[in-house]
């Protein structure tokens, strides 16, 4: 789609919520085509070794344009500024707080959201994530109405798009933060119009896609490759999926699925170093871990790492874990 095409208004009054890189397609785009009265996202963060202040994405394009920043701890407490601006319509795009009734009720157009799912798929924090973990063959995104309960609230429109057999996540979001702003673009006319769609969610067809917890990231060589290598692509280039090799974490970034089967090897066992990996056992054949990194080191390709280790100890027949012995 062309945002170019999409008439101005700039007498439409919009606070817009957001965080993370995935909202700054949406956001730049209603700056150039509406009247962005406010920002609303996390507060700055502490990082790194030497704690520096690090401004959320969003927050830097709103200082860019000079746009007044909100940046609430908790939004259910200090939410009076935002309705002091009297917005006709509130979008959120990956904010992440929960959004109180009383912000709901505010703007005469309602409060709309973009979620990177195919709603009532994918609910929740991570649905990019779980796209890909859970073997969904196409997601998308939807543009929703939102209420009290998490991704509950009446479909507007939504777009799919399919899944690559070997994408990423990190490639997903990257497709769907553009999608996201494409499709609220075309569809925001038709929302202030007041002749959008408004389609109740089927509970019978709800998932989720919580947030990724540490749990989440643990290789367990029970499950089948087809399981593993939707994991390890899922959380492809963040946080990522480890094992333990002799109790130490050793993250596993690429993988491909290998038609050998090893019934006398036990899961997680090391099976062999191919050209571009090695070979893990697992419980329906072997997965080749091609790209991996050793706690405090740098990614490597797989091969290279096994026959470094091959260089000081025996690792053809070493059994990874997912939990300390």
């Amino acid at each position: 789609m062309d945002i170019n095409n999409i008439s101005v208004n700039k007498e439409l009054s919009i606070v817009f919520m957001g965080t993370p890189d995935f909202a700054v397609p949406v956001l730049e785009a209603l700056i150039e085509k509406y009247n962005v009265r406010a920002i609303v996202t996390q507060p700055d963060k502490l990082v790194g070794r030497d704690q520096h202040l690090s401004y959320s994405p969003v927050k830097k394009v709103g200082m860019e344009h000079a746009k007044l920043v909100l940046q609430p701890v908790k939004i259910r407490k200090d939410f009076q500024e935002i309705l002091n601006l009297e917005p006709d319509l509130i979008i959120t795009c990956a904010y992440g707080q929960i959004i109180p009734t009383e912000i709901l009720e505010c703007p005469r157009l309602g409060c709309i959201n973009v979620h990177a799912s195919l709603l009532p798929k994918l609910r929740g924090g991570a649905p990019i994530q779980h796209a890909i973990m859970d073997g969904y063959t196409e997601t998308g995104v939807t543009i929703m109405y939102m209420n009290e309960k998490m991704d509950d609230g009446d479909i507007i429109d939504k777009e799919k798009i399919d899944i690559g057999d070997e994408e990423t996540a990190d490639s997903l979001y990257e497709r769907l933060k553009v999608l996201g702003r494409d499709l609220l673009m075309k569809t925001l006319p038709s929302i202030i119009d007041g002749t959008n769609n408004r389609i109740k969610q089927n509970p019978d067809e709800v998932t989720f896609g919580f947030n990724i917890t540490r749990e989440d990231e643990k290789l367990d060589f029970s499950k089948n490759k087809y399981q593993l290598h939707n994991q390890i692509r899922g959380l492809n280039s963040f946080p990522g999926s480890y094992c333990l090799l002799d109790g130490v974490e050793l993250k596993v970034w690429e993988s491909y699925i290998s038609d050998n089967f090893f019934p006398e090897k036990i899961d997680g066992e090391i099976t062999a170093i191919y050209d571009d990996g090695f070979g893990v056992k697992v419980s329906n054949g072997e997965l080749i871990f091609k790209t991996v990194q050793l706690a405090g080191k740098n990614k490597v390709n797989g091969a290279d790492f096994a026959r470094g280790m091959m260089n000081h100890r025996k690792f053809i027949g070493e059994v990874l874990s997912w939990k300390k012995k």
